[in-house]
């Protein structure tokens, strides 16, 4: 059992960062591949991206490559999502997400969730 929460969230003027927290309960975080969505207000969940359990891999959809940043600190119990140059489209309430294994392109079976942290970034 893993419990997740975010944080870092906030309003941000476009072309600006914030760094996302997510930070997990339990002694197995290192275990799991970590993962972040996006929901934009009426709209589907979006995949933002994930690292693998030891931090040696990630992935990034395509709308956030070059932007976005995913780490993790297992030490730490912790993920990062770092999110650089900013557009407004980027507005959305974020989730932290873990599974273990599957691949890191795929956004299913991904089993634990955090509540989510509110991102806006304002024009």
């Amino acid at each position: 059992q893993v419990q997740l929460v975010e944080s870092g969230g906030g309003l941000v003027q476009a072309g600006g960062s914030l760094r996302l927290s997510c930070l997990a309960s339990g002694r197995t975080f290192g275990y799991y591949n970590m993962g972040w969505f996006r929901q934009a207000p009426g709209k589907e969940r979006d995949y933002v991206g994930a690292i693998s359990w030891n931090g040696g891999s990630t992935y990034y959809a395509d709308s956030v490559k070059g932007r976005f940043t995913i780490s993790r600190d297992n030490a730490k119990n912790a993920a990062y999502l770092q999110m650089n140059s900013l557009k407004a489209e980027d507005t959305a309430v974020y989730y932290c997400a873990a599974r273990y294994g599957g691949s890191l392109d795929s956004p299913t079976d991904y089993r634990y969730w955090g509540l989510g942290t509110q991102v806006t970034v304002s024009s």
